[in-house]
């Protein structure tokens, strides 16, 4: 495998090319699906960028939450169940829980205003 470009690198030129080029030139309807494809290939970069370390310390921090291991679907679901019985409090899991969310939003929406305000707190 070649070591350049890069999987992000080739997606943000697809992107680019969808947004500067292609729905520029186009049908509004055609120009509008361009600006959707791109958005959905700007989400899979960030995804392959963002991800794995996300699910890392998503893991890490339901292994800490929990006291045992598993899959990231297995432990969220069994966080689900003991945040329900109440065998673990809510205020215990919130900062998991809140470190979680704003590393899915650096994903799936970055540009959101929530998260940059949520940001800016953290800094703060």
């Amino acid at each position: 495998m070649q070591d350049e470009p890069a999987a992000p690198e080739i997606l943000a030129a697809v992107a680019a090319f969808l947004r500067d080029t292609v729905a520029p030139q186009t049908t509004p309807l055609i120009a509008y699906q361009a600006r959707v494809a791109a958005n959905a290939v700007d989400l899979v970069a960030r995804q392959w960028t963002l991800a794995p370390a996300s699910d890392s310390a998503e893991l890490e921090g339901l292994r800490a939450l929990l006291g045992r291991d598993g899959s990231l679907s297995e432990l969220n679901a069994a966080l689900a169940e003991a945040l329900a019985d109440g065998t673990i409090a809510a205020e215990a899991a919130a900062p998991h829980l809140r470190a979680t969310i704003l590393a899915k939003l650096a994903v799936d929406q970055p540009k959101y205003s929530g998260y940059l305000a949520a940001l800016a707190e953290k800094d703060a």
